[in-house]
């Protein structure tokens, strides 16, 4: 009876028993096996609906805890589903079961999937209980983890990323993957194997430790007599996020394929956007760095021991025997690698310059260049590079989700939007939207939206108006627009907004920021910009503007090839790039050892010019 009054079912109704009749012997015995039968028929009878009515309990509960189960990365197998039940307790209210959430502290409370609460028949939330973590993205956001039956999703970027980090130190470096889609690009064994012997190398040679301060002292002491047990690249920015990023890149792979560790000058306004690399160490150069002018970035510009002036200058030659101690080296040497660099200084990007170099303990690089794709033309790198990437066209690709992960107040920045306004849509566009110099704005913005049309990147629009659209509850199509401007984010939202799409989609406009200028100076302004590429990356298809290495980097990371605003002939306003890689704008324009004037896109099949900028060079496949 308890039973039935706590399942919410009234005890069944038992009739008054009859006052018994005198009767004989006999007939009190067949009156009392009579009454016992009768007894025995009620209580099984009462035991069959019982019966029945736990078994339909149990299904019913059954199914709740499949609604409420979390990603197969959470719940997997009988027993997340023996944990899910006994999160749940099923109480008596008014003569209605209820559902109520458990009494759990607060620290241990992580609120399931907005995907999930969708699905509850409840309207309150939905908790389990568990160890203590950080707030995750929805599962809405997480299309290869969902119920759907795909793989989950690889957060080693197949083992491409270290193991040796703790999650809520960088939350990006395993939530990323989530976000982006599938890549189909897998990083090579021999890659996976320099890149952990390199995480070793600069653990061990990395700041604060005994052979970088043995090191520093050789270079206070201005007298340098070859390579050293630790050797260094030393990097200093130059312009925008989008030129920082691909330079370090480019800086990390010439490190790589010398054996020499990579440090960053983080100046104020690059603090506090990346995580950490490489486990156990830093990458960033302490602040007590004996070269103190490094402060002054532009004072390198005219440094004694800049590499191109030297070579100018004959103050330095292959022909110098370094072997036999007769000249002694300078300290360190300055690479110029800027876009407004001569042809001495970009003898760098030639063999006879490799085979110099490496006899330098210290070389500090500036660039605001993606020079890797002159590396590939130096014979000394060429097996190496072969063996490093099974395809060139994703060097940056796998080089960039190697290396920047945002921080975790980036990471708030980013999905935080993207739980707010991408994360529900159906399909995502993002548009970076670059100007450099003058433009007329309805022409452009006109000739940018032409484009989309064309491509089928975005539906038509139904000027006639001659029905109102269906409310399906149907998923929108995202437009993610970046931009300085908020011009044009205004005129798509507005064009959208106005009207009816041709194909019944309805499609949403979003822009996370105008900054009207860029500030390159400013942390705050690094930080959305840093968020915004990463939002950018996150598209199922992209529109980039060309000339942008803000673009360029959306697209590496997001291992898409983008439509680029590059109007072909009259018929085709804008063309996909045949590859991911970004271009190297200014690379030189000699051939090294004639010194003669050639055409880089021409010497091997994997170098070609620019879809959208032709002077510079590229990487293909």
């Amino acid at each position: 009876m308890e039973m039935t009054k706590q399942m919410g079912m009234p005890p069944p109704a038992l009739s008054e028993p009859p006052e018994p009749k005198e009767q004989g012997n006999n007939g009190a015995k067949v009156h009392a096996w009579f009454g016992e039968t009768k007894t025995l028929a009620v209580l099984a009878l009462f035991i069959f609906l019982l019966l029945l009515t736990v078994l339909s309990g149990a299904h019913r509960r059954l199914s709740l805890d499949q609604v409420f189960s979390r990603p197969a990365e959470v719940s997997q197998g009988a027993g997340s589903l023996l944990h899910h039940t006994s999160s749940f307790s099923f109480h008596s209210q008014r003569g209605v079961d209820v559902l109520r959430k458990p009494t759990v502290p607060a620290d241990l409370v992580d609120p399931v999937s907005r995907e999930t609460r969708d699905k509850t028949p409840s309207s309150d939330a939905v908790y389990t209980v568990g160890t203590p973590r950080l707030p995750r993205l929805s599962n809405t956001s997480c299309t290869a983890n969902s119920s759907s039956g795909e793989p989950p999703v690889d957060k080693s970027l197949g083992g491409l990323l270290s193991s040796a980090f703790d999650e809520a130190s960088c939350r990006s470096r395993f939530e990323a993957a989530r976000l982006w889609k599938p890549s189909n690009r897998t990083p090579s064994p021999y890659l996976l194997q320099k890149l952990r012997s390199y995480e070793a190398l600069h653990k061990k040679c990395g700041p604060n430790t005994e052979l970088y301060n043995k090191s520093t002292e050789q270079l206070l002491s201005n007298r340098i007599m070859g390579p050293m047990e630790c050797n260094y690249v030393v990097w200093m920015p130059s312009d925008g996020l989008g030129n920082r990023m691909i330079s370090i890149a480019s800086a990390f792979l010439y490190a790589l394929l010398n054996d020499k560790v990579l440090l960053l000058f983080l100046s104020e306004d690059m603090k506090g956007l990346f995580c950490e690399p490489f486990p156990d160490t830093t990458w960033a150069l302490p602040s007590d760095f004996p070269i103190k002018n490094i402060r002054w970035i532009w004072s390198f510009d005219k440094d004694p021991n800049r590499f191109g002036s030297m070579m100018k200058k004959k103050l330095l030659s292959n022909r110098m025997s370094i072997a036999n101690g007769s000249f002694s080296l300078p300290p360190y040497l300055y690479l110029h690698l800027i876009h407004d660099n001569d042809d001495y200084d970009k003898m760098f990007y030639c063999e006879e310059a490799q085979l110099l170099l490496q006899h330098f303990p210290w070389i500090l690089l500036r660039s605001n260049q993606y020079f890797v794709p002159s590396l590939f033309l130096v014979p000394k790198f060429e097996e190496e590079l072969r063996l490093l990437f099974n395809e060139r066209t994703a060097v940056f690709h796998l080089l960039g989700r190697y290396l920047f992960h945002p921080s975790n107040s980036v990471w708030g920045y980013i999905t935080r939007y993207y739980e707010a306004y991408l994360a529900n849509a159906k399909e995502r566009l993002g548009m970076q939207i670059r100007i450099f110099g003058d433009v007329d704005f309805n022409s452009h913005s006109s000739y940018i939206i032409g484009c989309a049309l064309t491509r089928k990147l975005l539906p038509g629009l139904d000027t006639k108006g001659s029905a109102l659209p269906n409310i399906t509850g149907a998923k929108p199509k995202a437009v993610l627009v970046t931009s300085l401007s908020n011009g044009y984010f205004e005129r798509l939202r507005d064009m959208y907004y106005e009207h009816a799409t041709v194909t019944g989609e309805v499609i949403g406009v979003y822009q996370p920021s105008h900054e009207e200028r860029q500030h390159t100076e400013k942390l705050n302004h690094n930080m959305k910009a840093l968020a915004e590429i990463y939002l950018l990356s996150f598209s199922d298809s992209l529109v980039t503007s060309p000339f942008s290495t803000f673009g360029y980097v959306a697209q590496g990371l997001g291992g898409t090839r983008p439509w680029m605003l590059v109007k072909h002939d009259k018929d085709n306003l804008c063309l996909q790039s045949l590859t991911m890689e970004p271009c190297f704008h200014f690379p030189p324009s000699f051939e090294c050892k004639s010194r003669r004037k050639m055409n880089l896109g021409s010497v091997v099949p994997y170098l070609r010019h620019c879809e959208d900028f032709p002077r510079g060079i590229k990487l293909f496949n």
